[in-house]
């Protein structure tokens, strides 16, 4: 579960993967198993709404990438993703990488995580803060098999093949790019964080 910050400095609303606010055009297209079985998958479960074009979605063409981010941006869980700031943890990790091998992290990150079916913790095996790529696999649907399934149209009863992890590993990255356009491309000294009153703990 991820958070939200609200305008005025109120307290930050938990966000889950089905929550939606149709009100904003903010929705959620994670099918129903009643969905499902009456052939309205795709639409908003909350609203009903039709918006995203999924045949040209899950044709999966990295030239058409900026139209998949336009979309996703229409679920709520996927807009917070692309808006939030990035915690202090995830920053400083990503300074020590550098953007090259940040880039090899994400393709390592892709293999790992959501490569095979046989994940024990699917549906929790990419943590919401901590590290700028878990922010990426999110926001791109990237982050469990079930959304790679509805967004991507990759089936979870097989491994994703070779071609398939290239492209969820080069939408994470073009996430990371636009996200971080200031980021050096070699690794940069990050001090650790000081411990505070009580003990906090440093930099990763």
């Amino acid at each position: 579960m991820a958070t939200t910050q609200l305008p005025g400095g109120l307290k930050p609303l938990k966000i889950k993967c089905t929550d939606s606010d149709c009100a904003s055009d903010l929705h959620c297209f994670k099918a129903t198993q009643k969905m499902k079985q009456e052939s309205t998958a795709g639409a908003c479960r909350s609203c009903g709404a039709e918006l995203v074009d999924w045949d040209r979605v899950h044709s999966r063409r990295l030239d058409d990438a900026n139209f998949t981010f336009s979309e996703l941006r229409r679920e709520l869980i996927r807009h917070h993703f692309w808006h939030i700031p990035f915690d202090e943890v995830a920053i400083n990790h990503a300074k020590r990488k550098g953007r090259t091998i940040l880039h090899e992290a994400a393709a390592r990150r892709i293999n790992a995580s959501v490569m095979h079916t046989d994940n024990p913790r699917e549906g929790r095996q990419t943590p919401m803060e901590g590290n700028t790529i878990y922010y990426a696999q999110h926001a791109t649907a990237s982050c469990c098999r079930r959304c790679i399934e509805y967004w991507h149209g990759i089936p979870t009863d097989r491994d994703l093949t070779d071609e398939e992890a290239r492209y969820l590993t080069t939408l994470v990255i073009d996430y990371l790019d636009e996200r971080l356009p200031d980021l050096a491309d070699n690794p940069v000294r990050v001090p650790p964080r000081r411990r505070g009153p009580g003990g906090s703990t440093s930099g990763t």
